[in-house]
């Protein structure tokens, strides 16, 4: 036990005394490769920061191995730093393998960081519904059209990727899709599985576009054996169309400055949209949808009012004080409130 004492006294309290301090440096090579081995300590996370880490690492322990075989003349110096080299290049070249095998192609990749990627979808099932489109990429150019009401077969389900396509139904302009929304999700939702059916609206592409499209039968195979993408894509089409139902109402925002609910025929009626001056063609006037009440019998004229044409439209673009009144007037006319013919779905009748 003395002596173990004696071991660690003389290791804890006796100190090593230098002979002397040498009176020149190592080299550049040496002092490289310290610096390189600090950069590389300051990488990221992930496939690439890990990439520029290792690199970094293998730069110095390239210098060392310089250093301990030209300055240190030191075998061991040498033989460790160029194992630890050897081991860098090795993780270098893993990393590189699997980017390229997670890596599906520009578009898809881009498709999975935009679309896939906030949802948490894990790589191998985009790996599924990326091979279930066939890993093709098709493109539109402007003025071409991806469907024609009434012609094209609904057999596959699109998802535009860039540029913008106009959506019209006998000449008259609907609404727009743009980047990242599917193509034809209503009529994909419209039919069953063993149903067959035609586009009941034309697709025109504006600018040139490219987009994804996955094969109506495959997809059907693919949703019916996997669940989780069964739910993901249902998730993703209901999202879908209910942007294009709200895009219907987008021209009454453009014109008056405020966007109204194109549920309210009463509103839509005394509005009265109509062509606008940056060219867009509004929808034609809805007629009344509410059940009107029947003239009274007695209505004794009002001698200091005159009476407000209901066929009356704001000639200047912004809601004035007459079209207020008569909305509210309107409303005021209606038998029992707005949320009534909601929840009774009288409105639709």
């Amino acid at each position: 036990m003395s002596g173990n004492r004696t071991v660690l006294e003389q290791i804890l309290y006796t100190y090593p005394e230098c002979d002397g301090w040498k009176h020149f440096v190592e080299g550049a090579i040496y002092h490289l490769g310290n610096l390189l081995l600090i950069l590389a300590f300051m990488g990221g996370s992930g496939i690439y920061g890990c990439i520029y880490i290792f690199a970094l690492m293998g730069a110095g322990f390239l210098c060392f191995a310089l250093w301990g075989w030209l300055s240190a003349c030191g075998v061991d110096i040498f033989v460790w730093n160029l194992l630890l080299l050897i081991m860098c290049l090795a993780q270098i070249s893993h990393l590189l393998y699997q980017l390229r095998k997670e890596s599906y192609g520009e578009h898809y990749d881009t498709l999975y960081r935009t679309l896939y990627q906030p949802l948490q979808v894990p790589l191998e099932v985009f790996k599924e519904i990326a091979h279930c489109s066939g890993m093709e990429v098709h493109y539109l150019s402007a003025d071409q059209s991806y469907a024609l009401e009434g012609k094209t077969p609904i057999e596959r389900l699109s998802l535009l990727l860039s540029g913008r396509v106009k959506v019209s139904l006998e000449g008259q302009f609907l609404h727009y899709i743009f980047p990242y929304q599917f193509l034809d999700s209503p009529e994909w939702e419209s039919l069953r599985p063993s149903e067959e059916g035609s586009f009941q609206v034309t697709l025109t592409a504006e600018t040139d576009c490219v987009f994804v499209s996955w094969p109506r039968k495959r997809l059907y195979l693919l949703l019916a054996k996997e669940k989780y993408i069964s739910r993901l894509f249902s998730v993703l089409l209901g999202f879908d169309i209910s942007q294009k139902l709200y895009a219907l109402n987008d021209k009454l925002f453009a014109k008056f400055g405020l966007r109204f609910d194109i549920r309210l025929p009463s509103l839509y009626h005394v509005l009265g949209p109509c062509s606008d001056s940056s060219g867009e063609i509004a929808p034609e006037p809805l007629p009344s949808l509410l059940p009107q009440d029947p003239p009274p019998k007695v209505a004794p004229p009002l001698p200091q009012q005159a009476p407000i044409s209901r066929d009356h439209r704001p000639e200047s673009g912004i809601l004035g004080e007459d079209s207020t009144s008569l909305i509210l007037e309107d409303f005021a006319e209606l038998p029992g409130s707005y949320m009534d013919y909601v929840s009774e779905g009288e409105y639709l009748k």
